[in-house]
């Protein structure tokens, strides 16, 4: 089955309205001393943008395993992201995707399912462990995780039905506010009380999504019987709380403590 035949053209829109984000192209010196790109455009599929990165930190040994999934097109914009979260004890992919338009956008879902898969393979040659796996996504890269997570066509579709152990979404559009028919690709038309742990983040300040998203699909979640956990952060907007990976010093670094042990208790 191909990518693009995978789901008829979709009515519903996650919403992918993300600026890229100025984030800087590199670490401080101590980052960039402890964590590196171990590999660089291995690819996941025959389409050019169908590429990954991974990072880890040196001397990397059985560590947990994350995929990042940030706005397809600027993936480059997210290696910050990606080697902070090295920083903290996990091998990280970072994948890009195909920039898709309606009615193809579960084309991109499937994109996300294939790249965890593929991140998957290629994990334990770079000190990761592929049994311990999470995503985690920002802005439209949220939704394409929740999506993955919640329904199970897409990682059944790549033989992975059970390879995400926990997820977490940061400023995400989850459907709460669709006018149209959700269960083409929004997350909230898919929460089920057997999904794995589900962390959700959230700026007070944002004003590209709107907090019921992250409210609401925590709620749904948590009503069905699901394991899901919530923070909303005062003073970050939508690129602050992306941006928060880069300020060690500052307390909005709390919110990337907090997913990575999150994601430690529920990768053991």
């Amino acid at each position: 089955m191909t990518r693009r035949g995978l789901f008829a053209p979709a009515l519903g829109l996650l919403a992918a309205a993300c600026a890229p984000l100025g984030l800087r192209g590199g670490l401080e010196g101590r980052l960039s001393r402890d964590v590196r790109r171990v590999a660089h455009d291995l690819p996941y599929g025959e389409d050019p943008r169908q590429r990954l990165d991974l990072y880890a930190p040196r001397g990397a040994r059985g560590l947990p395993v994350l995929v990042f999934l940030g706005k397809p097109g600027v993936h480059d914009q997210y290696e910050p992201t990606a080697l902070a979260l090295a920083a903290r004890g996990f091998v990280v992919a970072l994948p890009d995707y195909p920039v898709t338009r309606p009615p193809l956008f579960p084309a991109q879902i499937a994109d996300a399912a294939l790249a965890m898969a593929q991140a998957a393979r290629l994990a334990a040659d770079h000190g990761g462990d592929p049994t311990r796996l999470g995503v985690i996504g920002h802005g439209a890269g949220a939704g394409l995780a929740m999506m993955i997570t919640l329904d199970r066509r897409y990682m059944a579709a790549v033989d992975q039905p059970n390879l995400i152990r926990a997820a977490a979404g940061l400023a995400g559009v989850y459907g709460a506010a669709q006018t149209t028919d959700p269960t083409w690709t929004q997350p909230i038309a898919y929460v089920r009380p057997n999904a794995p742990p589900i962390w959700l983040g959230y700026g007070a300040d944002d004003n590209t999504v709107a907090a019921a998203d992250t409210v609401t699909l925590h709620q749904r979640l948590r009503d069905s019987g699901g394991r899901s956990e919530i923070k909303l952060y005062p003073g970050l907007d939508h690129a602050g709380i992306i941006e928060a990976f880069l300020l060690s010093d500052r307390p909005e670094a709390s919110a990337w403590d907090e997913v990575a042990g999150f994601f430690r208790r529920h990768l053991q």
